[in-house]
């Protein structure tokens, strides 16, 4: 069977003052995985509201889109749905609320990502590296953003 739908994912991409990327770790379907915080377009939603949305669920936080950063401009399959292709948005952001959520510096354990479904660090931006997410996409916008962060 082949591809029969596209998935519209968004990403914020958060770059603190010391220069420290945000990345998301998660564990769903059976997989662990780290990735940049957001996630799906549901229907009637914009992007840029998506990207809120998500951003306020996942860290209870209000943010500013800076700008966009990166849209998919190839192919990808999904990682969990074979008949899905992945079309992925990237904004550079910033909260503007004070965040609730705990950032750690280390990557937690799998049984404490596990347990909690996702859990959140900082990485240092200098130290980025594709291997530090992934997905393809995700791994190309790494590589993107550590170009900009040097």
């Amino acid at each position: 069977m082949g591809i029969s739908k596209i998935v519209i994912r968004v990403y914020g991409i958060w770059t603190n003052d010391d220069n420290h990327v945000l990345l998301c770790d998660e564990y769903h379907q059976g997989e662990f995985f780290t990735k940049f915080p957001g996630g799906g377009l549901e229907l009637g939603e914009s992007v840029t509201d998506c990207l809120k949305r998500e951003w306020k669920e996942e860290l209870g936080v209000e943010i500013e889109i800076l700008q966009h950063f990166y849209t998919t401009d190839f192919f990808q399959q999904s990682a969990f749905d074979d008949c899905s292709q992945i079309l992925s948005i990237y904004y550079l952001v910033k909260p503007t609320t004070e965040v609730p959520a705990e950032i750690s510096t280390a990557k937690e354990n799998e049984l404490t990502i596990r347990k909690l479904g996702q859990t959140f660090r900082w990485i240092k931006g200098a130290d980025l590296d594709e291997s530090d997410v992934t997905y393809p996409i995700d791994r190309k916008v790494a590589a993107m953003l550590k170009k900009t962060l040097l």
